[in-house]
């Protein structure tokens, strides 16, 4: 029988900030609920990948009316 070894939650999360950046990179500012369908993860590890981006000062969260469009820095 063979093992699967696990994925560490904080690689995953890692791997999907580059998602992030990738897809904010290439098509540029989006709102949060059209960047979580465009990178295809669940939403709560989107927003965990878009915290760890901030903490790296790397995007730029801007309330518009009744969104929050997300940039690179």
């Amino acid at each position: 029988m063979a093992t699967v070894a696990p994925v560490s939650l904080v690689a995953e999360i890692g791997d999907i900030a580059g998602d992030v950046w990738k897809t904010l990179a290439d098509d540029g500012p989006m709102s949060l609920a059209r960047l979580v369908k465009a990178v295809g993860q669940p939403r709560d590890l989107v927003m965990q990948a878009l915290g760890w981006l901030a903490r790296e000062d790397k995007i730029w969260i801007e309330e518009e009316k009744r969104s929050r469009i997300v940039s690179l820095r």
